[in-house]
Order: structure tokens, then sequence, then C-alpha cells
């Protein structure tokens, strides 16, 4: 059942690594030349980005340093949107789209558990995300070598860490939504909400005391906070964000065995 779920995932295997590995090859490269004058960038920078636009790209203070490029512009926002993004489609395929499409009902009717069923095709989604960020994270350290970009690998893959983490928590979302409801709109509106509401939280909204708390209940608060570019792996923080994904996956797997398929 894995085996078959990875055939089905080949092209968006493909298309997600060969898109963000893209991404990350243009902006780190990009960021070679800004760096002979770093005090230009980061006043350019700053200069043209309002404050609440400095606050959702988590403050930009260090952008001019590689390090603080390599937080602020790849891991901050947009990488992270990518990953979610495909963890939302990759979440989709592995329960709702099938249940939507009326293949899945032809699958259960054959002698599988239906348990195993939801754990074998979210284990697939998790290998392609996997497979994903292995390959943008190989490409990653590719460039940032070929330009003596002066951030370590060890530093790179513990961000990189993060981004597959927060990729398996929504994917995780996504799954869960769908083996509650059946339908894929449900899912994508759940991880919609959660994800630009908990980045809003953990940026924009870390400074006002009525919602600050709510960085608790924000993934973003324990993929970013540690800011493992700069210190390495923030292990608890990662613990945290792994088990909430193994909540919810044991949700989606009870909700799933009680529900009628198709209903």
């Amino acid at each position: 059942m894995i085996a078959k779920a990875l055939g089905e995932y080949r092209r968006s295997l493909i298309g997600w690594s060969v898109g963000i590995s893209l991404f990350l090859t243009m902006y780190v490269s990009v960021y070679a030349g800004m760096r002979e004058d770093p005090e230009i960038l980061s006043r350019q920078a700053l200069a043209k980005s309002p404050g609440a636009l400095r606050d959702i790209m988590g403050g930009m203070e260090d952008i001019a340093s590689a390090s603080g490029y390599l937080q602020t512009v790849v891991y901050q926002l947009l990488v992270p949107i990518m990953f979610i993004v495909c963890a939302m489609v990759l979440g989709n395929r592995a329960l709702a789209q099938p249940e939507e499409s009326g293949t899945l009902e032809l699958t259960i009717t054959l002698p599988v558990d239906r348990k195993r069923l939801l754990l074998e095709r979210y284990a697939a989604m998790i290998a392609a995300l996997f497979v994903i960020a292995a390959i943008t994270f190989a490409v990653l350290v590719a460039v940032a070598q070929s330009i003596d970009l002066g951030v370590g690998v060890d530093r790179i893959l513990a961000a990189h860490t993060g981004v597959f983490l927060l990729a398996v928590f929504f994917g995780t979302v996504t799954v869960t939504v769908g083996a509650v409801t059946g339908r894929k709109a449900p899912a994508m509106a759940a991880v919609g909400v959660w994800a630009v509401a908990g980045y809003m939280v953990v940026t924009v909204g870390r400074n006002v005391e009525a919602i600050s708390w709510l960085k608790w209940l924000s993934p973003f608060h324990y993929y970013a906070e540690g800011r493992p570019v700069y210190q390495g792996l923030p292990a608890w923080d990662y613990v945290v964000l792994a088990g909430a994904a193994v909540v919810l996956a044991l949700t989606a797997v009870l909700a799933f065995d009680r529900r009628d398929v198709g209903v």
C-alpha cells in the first residue's frame, strides 16, 4: 500500500523537489552578490519594509549576514509556505481526494484493515515529504558551499529538519480533517486558517498581550522560536511538533475507522 501511494505521488515528488530547489538556488545565489556591501543591503531592506512587514519577516535586523539572510528570506516564511502547500496537497491525496472521487471505496472493499489503510497512506505521505526535504536540503548545501556562504551544514540541517516537521504537522492536519469529513475543502480550510493565524500570532502578534499567549497553539512557535540557523537544533520544540502530529494521526485513525466512507 505504501509503495502504491508513493507511485501516485511520483509527479508531485518531482515537481515540488524541482520547484523548491530552484527557489533555494536562486535566492541563496542572489546573496553572493549582495554580501559585498552588507550595510547597504541591511539599510535598503529595512527602508523598503514597513514595521508590520518586518514583523512578518521575523524582524530583518540581521538580514545582511549569511545566517540572518537564510533565517529571514529562506526559512522564515517562503520555504515553509511551499512545504505547507505541498503537505496539504499530499495529505488530501492520501485520503479525502480518493474518497471524493470514489476510488477509496473500491480499496476498502479489499481485505485490508481500515486502520492499516490509513496508516500506510499516511506513512507514504511522510515518506514523500522526507524525500522532498532530503533533495532540497542537498541542493541548498551544495549551493551554499559553492558560494562559500559560511553557514555550517549542521545549522542548515537543523533548519531544514524544522521545515520537514512543520510540513508533516500540516500534512497530518489535512489527513485528520479528511478522515473526519471525507472532503478536501474542510481540510484545506483548516490548514489555511491554522497556518495563517498561527504565523500572525508569532510575528505581528508577539507584542500584543491579548493574543501573545496563543503562540503556544501555533506550530510556527515551535518551528522558528529556537532560530535553528543561529543556535542549532531546538530539540524540545521539534519534539512538540512531532508529538502533536502523532496525536493528530491517532485521531485520524480513530475517526476514519468509525466513519462510513462516502457518506
